[in-house]
C-alpha cells in the first residue's frame, strides 16, 4: 500500500482525534485493511449521496420551473408555502426556498444530526440556486399534464435527495419534531399542515388553482413514496451479524437510537451449524436509513438485515437522550 494512503487512512478512520502520536507504528496489517474497506465504504457512500442529490434537485428544478411556477400551481410542505408566497408577493421563488426551509433546517440539526442537516442544507441551497438561475423550457400548457408531472418531478427530486441523505422540503422534519412531542403521528401533522397551505391557496388564488395543487401534491406524495421504496413514516431494522456488540454502539452513539437485543440462534439448514448470538432490533425513520446502510457496511457488509414498515410508535424511547452531534 502507497504510504499517503496509508497516513490517509489513519488520520481519516483509524486515529481521528490523534491520540496516537506514532501513528503508523501501532497499527497491525489486519487494523490497516479494516480501515482501508472502512474508508472505501465512506469515499463511495458520500459520491452516491451526492450524485442522488445533484439528480434529485436537477429533477426537482424541473418540476417547479418546467411546470408549475408559469401555472401559479403549488404543491404541500415547504416548497407549497414558497410557491404560494411567490404567486402572492412575485418574491423570486429560489430565494423563498432557501429562506422558508431555515427554521426546518434548524430542527434536522437538533433532532437527525450535524451530518443530516449540512447534506439537507447544500441540497435546498443547490436547488435555490439552481431554480434562479438555470432556465428550463414550458413543457406543456395543459392544466392537468402539469399538476400530474410537476407532481411528479418534484416528488422524485425529493424523494432522491433522502436517498442520497438530505431532504429538499423540511416539512417532514418538523413533523417529526411536533409528532414527538404530542399525541398526533406524523402523518396527521403532515395532513393538517397542508391543509392549511391548499385553503389559503383557495382563498387567495383560487378554488380550481387549489385543486389541481393538491393533484400536484398528491402526484408528488405518491411518485416520493415510490422512489423510496414505499416506507413509511418509521421503520423497524432487524440486524443478525456476528459484530453485534459494535452494530449496537452504532446505533446508540452515532444514529442516537434506542436498541433491543435480544438472544437468538443462528442455523444453516437442518444439519447445519447452530449457534446463540445477540440479534439487535431498532426503529428509526426513513430518512436514517441511508445513514445506517453506510456505518453497516462499515462493520459487517455480510450482515443480515430484514427493514419493515411501521405505521408508528408509542412508548419507549425512540431517541436516546443526551446524545451529541
Amino acid at each position: 500500500m502507497h504510504r499517503f494512503l496509508k497516513n490517509l487512512i489513519v488520520r481519516s478512520v483509524l486515529n481521528p482525534d490523534k491520540k496516537n502520536k506514532d501513528q503508523e507504528s501501532v497499527y497491525s496489517a489486519y487494523q490497516i485493511a479494516k480501515g482501508l474497506r472502512i474508508f472505501r465504504v465512506t469515499v463511495f457512500a458520500g459520491l452516491k449521496d451526492a450524485l442522488l442529490i445533484c439528480i434529485g434537485v436537477l429533477s426537482a428544478a424541473l418540476g417547479l420551473k418546467g411546470f408549475l411556477l408559469t401555472n401559479h400551481f403549488i404543491d404541500g410542505g415547504a416548497t407549497g408555502i414558497s410557491l404560494l408566497i411567490s404567486a402572492l408577493s412575485g418574491v423570486p421563488v429560489g430565494l423563498l426556498i432557501l429562506l422558508v426551509n431555515i427554521p426546518f433546517l434548524i430542527f434536522a440539526y437538533r433532532i437527525l444530526g450535524t451530518q443530516f442537516a449540512v447534506k439537507s442544507a447544500i441540497a435546498i441551497l443547490l436547488l435555490s440556486l439552481t431554480v434562479h438561475f438555470i432556465e428550463f423550457p414550458d413543457i406543456t400548457k395543459d392544466n392537468l399534464l402539469v399538476s400530474v408531472f410537476g407532481g411528479f418531478f418534484l416528488g422524485a427530486g425529493i424523494g432522491l435527495s433522502i436517498r442520497g441523505g438530505g431532504v429538499l422540503d423540511g416539512t417532514e422534519v418538523l413533523a417529526i419534531a411536533i409528532s414527538r412531542k404530542s399525541g398526533m403521528t406524523i402523518g396527521d401533522v403532515i395532513i393538517i399542515i397542508n391543509v392549511i397551505i391548499f385553503s389559503t391557496a383557495a382563498y387567495f388564488l383560487s378554488i380550481e388553482i387549489a385543486m389541481y395543487s393538491l393533484l400536484t401534491y398528491l402526484s408528488a406524495s405518491k411518485t416520493l413514496d415510490f422512489i423510496i421504496e414505499g416506507l413509511e413514516e418509521y421503520t423497524g431494522v432487524t440486524i443478525i451479524s456476528v459484530h453485534n456488540d459494535e452494530v449496537r454502539a452504532m446505533i446508540i452513539n452515532v444514529l442516537g437510537r434506542g436498541v433491543t437485543v435480544y438472544k437468538g440462534k443462528r442455523g444453516y439448514g437442518k444439519s447445519g451449524d447452530v449457534k446463540d448470538m445477540d440479534i439487535v432490533y431498532t426503529v428509526i425513520t426513513r430518512l436514517e436509513i441511508n445513514k445506517l446502510n453506510t456505518e453497516l457496511e462499515k462493520i459487517d457488509p455480510n450482515a443480515f438485515v430484514v427493514m419493515s414498515s411501521i405505521k408508528d410508535t408509542k412508548g419507549g424511547m425512540i431517541k436516546r437522550r443526551g446524545v451529541g452531534h
